[in-house]
């Protein structure tokens, strides 16, 4: 990491020179923190990042397919590995950022949110749904099954849950009111353009396995995504992913 963030300021005047476009495929829990790295960029070097959202395991997939992308941001390790032995990446990768989970619930809800997650869930009412991520497409819903599993409470009956093709569609049951509550991102949760309609209460830490995060170049990668990946492991961009909710890697 050291070795990528050292120098990741020095081309951007010449790219300011001749704008270009990187495209990349990233995990839908980073839609709000990308939005703001990608127009911070964007301001700064004239670069734009066009980013294409989707669960990690759906993206990954693409990828293989031949989904003509430079950079590849997953949720989690396992499917930037799956790229890297498929011999589609550059190497393998650098971890960026370490996800958090938060318990959600719709703003008008009496669900006793601030007694935690094995409460709230016993409290669901007969027909009522819980929300999270499909966990053979997204990390995050293999976070939250991990994280209902040592609550108590899961794994829970098909039949209560409804599961979202990935984390931000997930969040959205809940937001809509179609899902009573749910397990998402706490970076989605927290964001202005959600949080207004939800009720938020971050889950510990030790509620699941590390959400490490890694991201990683794909060969065929040109000189603009090196430095857009070079930009976001430097200290600035560091600090952005931080005030959207994630920690620093480890």
């Amino acid at each position: 990491m050291a070795v990528l963030a050292a120098t990741w300021f020095a081309p951007w005047a010449v790219q300011a020179q001749s704008p270009v476009r990187i495209k990349i495929a990233a995990a839908s829990n980073l839609k709000f923190v990308l939005a703001d790295l990608a127009t911070q960029y964007r301001q700064q070097t004239g670069v734009r990042v066009d980013v294409n959202l989707g669960a990690s395991g759906n993206l990954a997939r693409q990828i293989l397919q031949g989904l003509p992308v430079e950079q590849f941001i997953s949720a989690d390790e396992v499917w930037v590995a799956e790229l890297a032995k498929a011999g589609r990446t550059l190497d393998a990768g650098q971890r960026y950022a370490t996800g958090r989970l938060a318990l959600v619930m719709p703003k008008n809800s009496a669900l006793p949110l601030g007694q935690g997650l094995a409460a709230t869930v016993r409290a669901l009412k007969p027909g009522d749904k819980f929300a999270i991520a499909n966990p053979a497409l997204a990390p995050y819903g293999v976070a939250a099954v991990e994280a209902l599993q040592r609550a108590g409470v899961g794994p829970l009956p098909a039949a209560r849950q409804v599961m979202g093709d990935n984390i931000g569609q997930a969040t959205q049951f809940v937001a809509t009111g179609a899902a009573q509550a749910g397990i998402t991102a706490l970076a989605l949760a927290q964001a202005p353009e959600i949080a207004s309609s939800l009720q938020v209460l971050p889950l510990p830490a030790d509620a699941h396995a590390p959400l490490h995060q890694r991201m990683v170049l794909l060969k065929g990668a040109g000189a603009a995504a090196l430095n857009w990946h070079r930009f976001l492991l430097s200290a600035p961009a560091q600090a952005v992913f931080v005030r959207h909710g994630y920690a620093l890697p480890q």
